[in-house]
């Protein structure tokens, strides 16, 4: 399954980043393990005067990111759980900009959030690698849109690239 395959149906319009982000000759499965060392390696490589720093006043830092990735891959998954299992409840947004600071991961040690990663990114994997391809069709409503299960496994993989590639360009 390619993310080409999707339906523009499956997704918001606010989420073709993401998609778009996701390497089309990948299948979500590949994506998402390739994502987990790809993130790992990417972070370790970044030296350490720099996961502290902010390219502007306001803006997160590197560990910030990090956590916002994580924060944001276990909301996504837990989306993903609840409409594979056919709940039709319309699930909420979430403020990003109000999870940020209460995670306080500027005290963090990169060797704590790196693990934390790996272990979201590995029962993430888990869950999508549990679901059959019916499961993956399913449509639910998220933040008042419809999506699929399979939408959100591209999404997670897709938000990452996006917050690898701003870190790349306005932060290293």
């Amino acid at each position: 399954m390619l993310v080409s395959d999707l339906s523009t149906n499956e997704y918001s319009l606010y989420q073709t980043t993401y998609i778009n982000a996701f390497d089309s000759n990948k299948t979500l499965l590949d994506g998402l393990k390739e994502g987990l060392s790809q993130l790992v390696n990417f972070v370790k490589n970044i030296p350490a005067e720099k996961l502290e720093y902010r390219y502007e006043e306001g803006k997160w830092t590197i560990k910030d990111i990090l956590l916002h990735i994580i924060d944001t891959e276990r909301i996504f998954t837990y989306r993903g759980l609840r409409i594979s299992r056919g709940d039709k409840t319309p699930l909420p947004g979430f403020e990003q900009d109000d999870y940020v600071p209460l995670a306080f991961g500027n005290i963090r040690s990169i060797e704590s959030l790196l693990e934390e990663y790996e272990n979201v990114r590995k029962a993430t994997i888990s869950f999508f690698e549990s679901l059959n391809e019916d499961q993956l069709l399913f449509l639910g409503t998220s933040s008042d849109n419809s999506i699929s299960v399979r939408a959100i496994g591209y999404i997670i993989t897709g938000h990452q690239n996006h917050h690898l590639k701003v870190i790349s360009e306005r932060y290293l």
